[in-house]
């Protein structure tokens, strides 16, 4: 139950970090207003708090594992709301930092 709550934070944390930038790009660069960034400005800080309740104590351990999810999650994004097509490189690379996550977070450890 542990690494099923800890992936349901990380992609939590996703969709509030990704959004969030992307509502920012949204409101300055493509002129929709500052609605959109605000709303940007709240999705960020709400991934500060999502990470925070993340099982493992390690500050360091949880943003890199992060970094991983962050990566897969912004390819996906793109795919579902900017309509960019990866190519077998961003599969690729996507695969080997989801594995990266799977190894720092989930593998087992000594106490």
């Amino acid at each position: 139950m542990t690494v099923l709550k800890s992936v349901l934070l990380f992609v939590l944390a996703a969709i509030a970090e990704i959004g969030g930038a992307w509502l920012i790009w949204q409101g300055w660069r493509e002129h929709r207003g500052l609605l959109w960034i605000a709303g940007g400005i709240v999705a960020l800080g709400a991934y500060g708090f999502v990470a925070t309740f993340q099982p493992d104590p390690n500050f360091g351990r949880i943003l890199a594992a992060y970094g991983g999810i962050f990566v897969a999650g912004s390819l996906t994004w793109a795919v579902v709301l900017d309509d960019f097509k990866p190519d077998r490189y961003d599969l690729l690379g996507a695969a080997i930092c989801l594995l990266g996550v799977a190894v720092i977070m989930y593998a087992p450890r000594n106490s």
